[in-house]
């Protein structure tokens, strides 16, 4: 998967959050409904912009900042 086909930053829209192109649905929004429980074609029956692949890319997007940093786990 070729997230960058799928993702982008652009400072005028989201305040410069990471968007699927062409609309304002951010990333994060994505993740969070997916974290929800929400299956892909519940989410996309919500954001009817949003296609299969793009929200496959914006889970490709996740994973590749998840490799990008460490986040310290409570003990």
């Amino acid at each position: 998967m070729i997230w960058q086909k799928y993702i982008e930053v652009d400072p005028t829209i989201c305040h410069g959050k990471a968007c699927i192109k062409g609309t304002r649905i951010m990333v994060s929004v994505v993740m969070d409904n997916l974290a929800a429980g929400l299956s892909p074609d519940e989410i996309i029956q919500s954001y009817p912009s949003l296609s299969h692949e793009a929200l496959q890319a914006a889970i490709a997007y996740a994973a590749d900042l998840t490799r990008e940093r460490v986040v310290a786990l409570p003990a």
